[in-house]
């Protein structure tokens, strides 16, 4: 499974084509969420589109992980190919003479049999000498004696010039050998992410709380908030180490200050057991975030899960039981154990009762 992926989505709606060209048509000049770029290399992986592919977008959004997890989902083979750190005979091979003629010698990296994905990451760093020599490969999936096994993808991946990256321009004639597509950082994509992988729930909590310190650049540090540099940031959290050196002191300190609103946090736990009567919903907007987030992920069982949105449909305004549902009920599926929880939740007369004025409501609006 794709973590990236939305788990609520059906794919009995719309055809694989459709599905593809919707998410392109649906978005402003190409630029996908993370799950829609997921969507769409799982849909031209699904019907054998074997178009040569560009994903362009920031440093430490997912880019690459996202194509890895889509190989690993459907499982074939992944190579990651780094070409700035090749010279050009490393991809064409070597020149053996054999009876008075030369040949080229592939070199052992390239892909000979079955199917997978050959990623070609970072491919505008690589110097317009090897991009030139990628045009063959990308277009006519052939360079001097090699050719790519049918079963085979070529994606590619690279920062823009605005993202201060240390970037070669494409030359025009590679650039039109590829589908291009843009992807931007998105908290619910990275919340699907965070949420199924064991990032720390404070640190999903609080780009929930932050949104803006998901993505934040600074050419002026090494260190800043990305989707990569939170997951980084999640273990040194984990172990009580100071998260600045992942995300530089600014997003640090913020963070700092986030967590010690956790001690006033009501008791997760007993909410999550079903003893929650008699608790409030706190005040503090960044405490019920923390809140909410904690109930998603200390859930782990259907039954927690009833409980503790049980409980916020009772004490909280209908904004945060909908943020809950929607990343709870969306992991629960991913774990697999959402229908359990759908058959709690139908069982009981208020929910059934909550879930239909919720409805009336949404739908009036």
């Amino acid at each position: 499974m794709n973590l990236w992926t939305d788990p609520f989505r059906g794919r009995a709606v719309l055809s694989d084509f459709a599905r593809l060209t919707t998410i392109i048509t649906n978005t402003q000049e190409h630029n996908l969420k993370p799950s829609e770029l997921a969507s769409f290399l799982d849909t031209l992986v699904r019907r054998r589109v074997k178009l040569s592919l560009m994903i362009w977008g920031p440093p430490g959004i997912g880019k690459s992980s996202i194509v890895a997890q889509t190989a690993s989902a459907h499982k074939i083979g992944f190579i990651d190919l780094r070409l700035s750190q090749l010279a050009p005979t490393d991809l064409r091979g070597l020149p053996v003479a054999r009876n008075g003629v030369s040949r080229w010698y592939p070199p052992e990296f390239l892909p000979r049999t079955g199917e997978g994905v050959l990623f070609l990451d970072e491919i505008n760093l690589a110097p317009p000498t090897m991009q030139g020599m990628a045009q063959q490969l990308i277009l006519d999936r052939k360079v001097g004696n090699y050719v790519v096994p049918p079963g085979w993808y070529i994606w590619a991946a690279g920062n823009r010039s605005e993202d201060r990256a240390a970037v070669f321009d494409m030359p025009a004639p590679l650039a039109n050998r590829f589908l291009h597509v843009d992807t931007q950082a998105d908290l619910d994509s990275f919340k699907r992410f965070a949420l199924h992988s064991g990032i720390h729930e404070q640190i999903v909590a609080f780009v929930t709380f932050r949104p803006a310190l998901l993505h934040k650049f600074d050419p002026q540090q090494p260190a800043w908030p990305s989707p990569r540099s939170w997951a980084m940031a999640s273990q040194l959290h984990a172990i009580g180490a100071d998260i600045a050196p992942a995300i530089g002191a600014g997003g640090a300190v913020e963070f700092n200050a986030f967590c010690a609103v956790y001690r006033d946090l009501p008791d997760l736990e007993q909410v999550l057991e079903g003893k929650g009567a008699g608790l409030v919903f706190p005040e503090e907007p960044s405490i019920r975030y923390a809140t909410v987030v904690g109930l998603t992920a200390r859930a782990g069982t259907p039954e927690r899960a009833y409980n503790g949105f049980k409980w916020l449909t009772q004490v909280a305004g209908v904004e945060w039981a909908q943020l809950c549902a929607t990343d709870l009920f969306r992991l629960m599926r991913t774990l697999r154990k959402h229908r359990r929880l759908f058959a709690l939740i139908e069982a009981d007369p208020d929910m059934a009762t909550w879930l239909e004025q919720f409805e009336a409501l949404t739908g009036a609006a």
